[in-house]
Formats: structure tokens, sequence, C-alpha cells
């Protein structure tokens, strides 16, 4: 049988041959992606298995939120601050950003939230696990810790729980750290995680697309500082001189950005 030959176009426009060389790298890039050895959701399950293993963790971060203006102007706010966990029921959390400097201590009973910056805080009963604390918040009070799916004791069922496409990127370098660069997709947003390819699969970057919010923005979560050791006294509450103890729901404008900006939040 003879094979029909398409005609042959020089590629004398610069353009064309501009399209014809990212189409090549595209079929290739997808070519090695396929080909990673390592499956994405087994590497992602490594990490999380030796993440919910470490009883007491120690965690300084970067954090760059992007929100998107009504004139469709993509801005990104960026905070730092500190994560200290003690499994099951012990949290402490301090940001530091351009428009809030916020800490939270839950002993597990009572949830204290300070707003450093205005010398205000709030305390509720909220009874139980991070993990209680964490839903709590995101159900009750409409707050969502975006990151926080990392310290779950759950978090392989939390992070592949709504997953339908997984990939192995390959290798990516972050601080001098070499990771697996994995990829998710779910039906509200694209997600990418760098673990650390080491004797210790540590999560060092984080990034969440949403695709429900017009221009597709982004949170990034870079992780400076992994450390294993957490004194018990980070878990106890002190409220500073002169703070006045206000309803939680009086404790406004304590995102990380400023009020009235449309951002991607969380994973979920």
């Amino acid at each position: 049988m003879t094979t029909k030959q398409l005609p042959r176009v020089p590629f004398a426009n610069p353009f064309v041959r501009q399209v014809a060389v990212v189409a090549a790298v595209l079929i290739s890039f997808s070519a090695q992606v396929q080909a990673q050895p390592d499956d994405a959701t087994a590497i992602l399950k490594r990490m999380s298995d030796y993440v919910a293993a470490q009883k007491t963790l120690s965690v300084t971060f970067d954090t760059d939120t992007e929100v998107v203006t009504a004139d469709l102007e993509k801005i990104q706010f960026n905070s730092s601050g500190q994560v200290q966990l003690s499994r099951p029921d012990k949290l402490r959390a301090t940001r530091l950003g351009g428009y809030a400097d916020v800490e939270l201590v839950f002993d597990g009973k009572t949830l204290n939230v300070l707003s450093k910056d205005r010398n205000k805080f709030a305390q509720v009963d909220a009874p139980g696990s991070v993990d209680d604390l964490v839903e709590t918040l995101r159900d009750k009070y409409m707050v969502v810790l975006p990151g926080a799916d990392l310290v779950l004791a759950r978090i392989f069922d939390e992070m592949s729980g709504d997953v339908v496409v997984a990939k192995n990127i390959g290798r990516g370098v972050i601080d001098g750290i070499e990771c697996h660069h994995l990829a998710f997709r779910n039906l509200e947003v694209d997600w990418q995680i760098w673990i650390d390819a080491g004797v210790e699969p540590i999560p060092r970057k984080y990034v969440i697309t949403s695709k429900s919010v017009h221009g597709s923005p982004q949170y990034t979560l870079r992780i400076k500082q992994w450390r294993t050791d957490v004194s018990p006294d980070a878990f106890v509450f002190k409220p500073p001189a002169g703070a006045t103890k206000v309803a939680i729901e009086a404790l406004s404008g304590i995102d990380e950005v400023p009020p009235g900006s449309v951002a991607t939040q969380g994973k979920k």
C-alpha cells in the first residue's frame, strides 16, 4: 500500500519555524514526563509518611500570594513565618507580612489568635487535634490556612484524595537542594510540590494554582528551615502587656493580603 505524501512546505516564515520548534520541545517534554521511573503518587506517599511520623516539627517559611485585581492585574504579596507542631494537639504559627503580624497558638483546648500590630487577641474553645483545628477554622470561621495540609496527620489522604492527574516532572533544585518535582491536578486547582530527593523526603516548595479564579493566581510556599526539636513552652500563650481581648470576628484584616483582594488561598 502506498502512503500518500503531504506536500513539503519550506519554513520560509520565521513564525512557522518557531511554532515547529516549540511543538517539538513540548512533545519531547511530554515523553520525558511519562518516562519518569518513579511514580509521583509513590513519592508523595513517602513524603507524607515521613512528615506524619514526626512527633514534633519546627519550620520556617516564605510565602507568595498572587491576587487578580478588578483591572485584571496580577499583584503579589509576600510574607514569612514559622510553624511549630507537637502531635497530636499543639500548634504555634506566626506570620509577618506587609499588612499583618499574626500569631496563632493552640494547646489542644483553646485557640488563641493575636494581632501583634494592633495588640488585640481572641480566644475560642476548640478542643481536639491539630487536624480538627484546621477543619474548624475552615468550616466554622471560613479561615483557610494555605499549606496546612502539609502538617496534618492524614496528610496523604488530604492531598491525594481528589487528584485526577499525577505526574513526576523530574528533578529540580530548591535552595541548592535536589528535589523530586511532582505535579498534580484536581477539578479546581493544579498544584506542584518539590520533595527533597535525599534520605529525608522533606517538602521544600509547594505551589497552588487556582483554576476557578480568573487569571489563575498562584500561592507559593517555600520551606526554609526544617527541624524536629520544639520547646514545650512554645504552646503557652501569653498576651503581651496592654493587649485587648476581642471576639475572634473582630480580628478581621489579618489575612496575607489586604481586604478586598481576590486570591487563591488553598488547595481545596
